[in-house]
């Protein structure tokens, strides 16, 4: 007689796995650079710092080990790891053909309401510019791409964005200086206006100048941060 198999059915308000909360605060922090390329984790350490078992942890360790973040040794302290230009490159080529697709559709299927949605958010970082906290703005930077997504009628588009965006990210968390910020804001205006005025060859070539920012600065970013990138990185 074949076995019932006892399966909880998920449900769609379903909070995050305490896995899910340790990668996103090891993830942030390397990210916006909290953790700097070459900091030593260890599963114990952080463990015991998020009042946690091991197990989510090393989950946790190796789910950003499979996307470039981290460097597991045996016997020897987890470290991260250096930044990547050729990484950086390939996230933006992927993020650039996947925006581009994106702003084309959101310009067919946008409503009053996600216009005002992008306004408000554009309004908001408007405010942080002032401020000049890079992790408000970007916060609300991934929020106004993330919105687009959404109007586009893709919202999971914004998930393999973010799994292949994370080595732009650093960078870009780098370059969000006064300047650097007011030049993303200005950047985003363009997008929506684009879209608002259901511009598809206007809205691909924001997009593609928006995303092709980073080729540009990296150069420059690396020279002001060469300990963070690898070593092959530094003989360039």
């Amino acid at each position: 007689m074949e076995q019932e198999l006892k399966l909880q059915a998920l449900t769609p308000d379903r909070g995050p796995s305490v896995t899910d909360i340790v990668y996103r605060q090891l993830y942030d922090g390397i990210v916006c650079l909290d953790m700097p390329p070459g900091t030593k984790l260890s599963e114990a350490d952080v463990a015991q710092k998020l009042a946690v078992s091991r197990q989510p942890v090393r989950d946790a360790f190796y789910r950003l080990s499979q996307q470039g973040f981290l460097l597991i040794r045996p016997q020897r302290a987890t470290v991260v790891t250096q930044i990547s230009t050729a990484a950086v490159h390939k996230a933006r080529f992927i993020r650039t053909a996947l925006e581009i697709e994106t702003c084309c559709t959101a310009i067919t299927k946008a409503t009053s309401a996600d216009i005002m949605r992008l306004e408000e958010n554009l309004r908001l970082q408007k405010q942080v510019l002032n401020s000049g906290s890079r992790d408000d703005f970007h916060e609300l930077d991934d929020e106004f791409h993330a919105t687009i997504c959404a109007t586009a009628g893709h919202p999971e588009v914004w998930t393999l964005i973010k799994d292949n965006k994370a080595h732009m990210d650093r960078v870009r968390y780098l370059s969000l200086d006064k300047e650097g910020t007011q030049i993303a804001y200005d950047e985003h205006c363009e997008i929506l206006k684009a879209l608002i005025n259901k511009d598809k060859t206007k809205v691909t070539e924001a997009i593609r100048s928006h995303l092709n920012r980073i080729s540009k600065s990296i150069s420059t970013i690396r020279a002001e941060h060469i300990n963070y990138f690898d070593e092959e990185d530094r003989e360039l």
